[in-house]
C-alpha cells in the first residue's frame, strides 16, 4: 500500500452538517477500496480562489492522508469525479 495525500476544494454554500456529510463521503470512497484513512481534517474555510471555477469564487479545503493500493486510485478518481461537491481535486503519492 502507497501513502497518499489529496486537496479538495469544495462548494463553499454548504452548511456545517452538509461539510461532515462532505468529509465523510471523502473518508468512505478510500475505506471502500481497501484503504486505510490516516488523516482527514478541514484544511482551510471559505477562502478566496485566485480565478473563478466552475462559477465559484471561493471555496473550502479538505485534506486526507491515506494509504491504498495503486491499483484502487484510478477508482477512487473516478467516484470524486461524479461528486458535485468537489470543484477541485489534488491528489499526490508520497514517497
Amino acid at each position: 500500500m502507497n501513502s497518499y495525500e489529496a486537496m479538495f476544494i469544495v462548494n463553499p454554500n454548504l452548511n456545517e452538517e452538509q461539510k461532515k456529510d462532505a468529509l465523510n463521503q471523502l473518508n468512505d470512497v478510500i475505506i471502500k477500496n481497501q484503504g486505510e484513512v490516516v488523516n482527514s481534517a478541514v484544511w482551510s474555510e471559505k477562502r478566496k480562489l485566485c480565478y473563478a471555477i466552475k462559477k465559484f469564487q471561493e471555496g473550502i479545503y479538505f485534506l486526507v492522508n491515506f494509504k491504498v493500493s495503486p491499483s484502487a486510485i484510478t477508482k477512487i478518481k473516478q467516484v470524486y469525479k461524479l461528486n458535485e461537491n468537489i470543484i477541485r481535486m489534488l491528489l499526490l503519492k508520497i514517497e
